[in-house]
């Protein structure tokens, strides 16, 4: 990935907010009501920031949800960018 690709929202809050806390995954799971493995690999950049995830991070006072939704979103297309752009047709009249 290159220097201005966007931040998964995992490692934002991993290394921005629990870090700066001093939260361990394993009671940050306990606190937001979710499994330590499931928020470590959201945290790691290994899954994808859900819905859900994101409003129970707005709950505990975390950010918002559609900010990091949208960052999730950035990430995702992002990343299939550099896989290169499917081949499709224009669906515009010529």
């Amino acid at each position: 990935m290159n220097m201005h690709s966007p931040s998964h929202p995992g490692e934002v809050i991993l290394e921005d907010v629990l870090s700066e806390l001093e939260i361990s995954i394993a009671e940050a799971s306990r606190r937001l009501g979710v499994s330590r493995v499931a928020l470590s690999r959201v945290l790691h950049g290994h899954a994808a920031m859900s819905p859900q995830l994101a409003l129970r991070f707005e709950v505990a006072g975390i950010g918002n949800a559609k900010l990091w939704l949208d960052m999730q979103a950035a990430y995702d297309l992002a990343h299939l960018k550099e896989q290169g752009l499917p081949k499709v047709e224009s669906l515009l009249s010529n």
